[in-house]
């Protein structure tokens, strides 16, 4: 057997274990916390619309990252390179939120648009103290939140922590934190006409 054909086999073979090693890449699989689900049943339009602004959202810096970030036991937590938010996790977390504020209230997010002179706005701002993703077992959001009328000095803070029990795999994990964050705009709405009513002091 000459040179070159010993070169064309090992070639080959070469070429062989490289398709055989990229069939055996798990392929990447990406999760979005907004959308997709049942639509929210959306309040009607009012004469007047309620204009909110969600603000960026605050994540705790583990979980500030494209890779899901799952607990995996007391102090240990991986990363999942082949499990991937669609977008930053602030951004999944802020347009979640923007959708179900706006559905619970019939409201326009103006976040970065202008309003209509004179029009009241309410400003959501989120501070996520803990995003906790522990598959086949729970998904936790514990999250400070305030709502302000325009430039008033009266603001709305309070606190919520909602934590949903989750089936194995990680289509359930994103689900129960899907759940969650609906709990948590149903309860930001909520306060938005606390805050409209007058009322700063109730949660």
């Amino acid at each position: 057997m000459n040179v070159a054909t010993i070169l064309r086999r090992c070639g080959a073979i070469g070429a062989a274990a490289l398709l055989a090693a990229c069939a055996s890449t798990p392929p990447d699989h990406f999760y979005t916390l907004a959308g997709g689900g049942a639509p929210a049943a959306a309040a009607a339009p009012a004469a007047n619309p309620v204009y909110i602004e969600v603000m960026g959202v605050v994540v705790p810096a583990q979980v500030r990252r494209s890779q899901l970030v799952v607990s995996e036991g007391p102090g240990r937590v991986d990363l999942l390179e082949q499990h991937r938010w669609a977008a930053p996790l602030s951004d999944e977390i802020g347009r979640a939120l923007s959708l179900k504020v706006s559905a619970e209230l019939g409201a326009i997010d103006v976040y970065r648009t202008p309003v209509p002179a004179g029009a009241t706005t309410y400003r959501i701002s989120t501070n996520v103290q803990r995003f906790e993703s522990a598959p086949g077992s729970y998904a936790l959001i514990d999250a400070t939140w305030s709502v302000r009328q325009g430039s008033t000095d009266a603001v709305l803070t309070c606190r919520s922590v909602f934590k949903e029990t989750v089936g194995p795999g990680y289509e359930a994990l994103v689900a129960g934190h899907r759940a969650a964050l609906d709990k948590l705009g149903a309860a930001i709405a909520a306060g938005v006409r606390s805050e409209a009513a007058g009322d700063v002091t109730k949660c």
